[in-house]
């Protein structure tokens, strides 16, 4: 690794980590130089173990001595030459605009992401998000999806973005895990049109989860995931769909949607946070429960 300590955070070397908005980072016109900050090394090292090329790091100098098995991977993998530009607390947190707890930020570059047809070949359950953009829920539902053992998620064009710093930090580094696309990416007209005819098209039975007066029980839809695969009302391939965080679900998406699944409430509480909601439903229809 080459050290760089830095005398001042006007440093052009360490604009990535403050004056680039995410759009600019997402570089949506060329994706091939688009960036990502993963934020702490425990994201850090998902990333790193899922072939993500780091660009820089930027360190809390204590922190230093703890990232020696990080250090050694990219020198293995990457070569000597990336740099790791070494700051103080005050620094980093005059960069960064709060207090890290775990003072290390990594500058990787984006992928190419897979087709929807690529991220659902073996895929028998399946997650959509429908336009959610606080990044503390899109993380969460990551890492639920992960830990839950969802075999893919795919993100509507207007949903956040699963790499914003918060959205990987939150997930614990599982994004980098867990395999996922934008479905229609950036075709904001996609989604839910041709997006929900697309993963019909691939056998999925579609799942709005919403309150809505024709609504089944979860109960009643692990019934189906459960029952005779000669039954009529059998689902052998699961697309769960989970709409924002004020509106929920479009009335499009519902009126598309196969099936539409609510979670009994009770105490008078109306519904869940997606983040919530999602990790409900992912235990409720887990394969193995079977």
């Amino acid at each position: 690794m080459r050290f760089v300590h830095l005398e001042s955070i006007d440093d052009e070397r360490v604009s990535a980590y403050v004056n680039l908005t995410e759009i600019q980072l997402r570089n949506r016109l060329e994706p091939a130089k688009g960036l990502f900050i993963a934020e702490s090394p425990k994201v850090i090292d998902r990333a790193l173990a899922a072939g993500r090329e780091p660009i820089s790091l930027l360190v809390e100098e204590q922190w230093i001595e703890g990232m020696a098995d990080e250090f050694s991977f990219i020198d293995g993998h990457w070569g000597p030459d990336v740099p790791v530009y070494v700051a103080s607390p005050d620094q980093l947190q005059r960069l960064t605009g709060y207090r890290l707890h775990r003072g290390a930020l990594s500058a990787m570059r984006r992928w190419p992401l897979p087709s929807v047809a690529q991220v659902c070949e073996h895929a028998t359950r399946v997650a959509v998000m429908e336009n959610i953009v606080d990044h503390t829920n899109v993380g969460a539902l990551m890492r639920s999806a992960a830990a839950l053992d969802v075999d893919a998620v795919l993100v509507t064009p207007s949903c956040g973005d699963p790499l914003y710093r918060r959205a990987a930090r939150v997930s614990m580094g599982t994004v980098f895990q867990i395999p996922w696309t934008r479905i229609g990416g950036e075709d904001r007209r996609y989604w839910p049109f041709r997006g929900i005819d697309e993963l019909k098209s691939l056998g999925f039975t579609t799942v709005a989860m919403a309150l809505e007066d024709d609504s089944i029980s979860l109960d009643e839809l692990t019934r189906r995931l459960d029952n005779d695969p000669a039954e009529a009302d059998h689902i052998e391939k699961l697309a769960l769909i989970f709409g924002t965080e004020g509106d929920g679900l479009s009335r499009h998406t519902i009126a598309r949607a196969d099936l539409t699944v609510r979670i009994p409430m009770a105490h008078g509480v109306d519904s869940l946070n997606v983040a919530a909601s999602s990790a409900v439903a992912f235990y409720a229809t887990r394969p193995h429960r079977r």
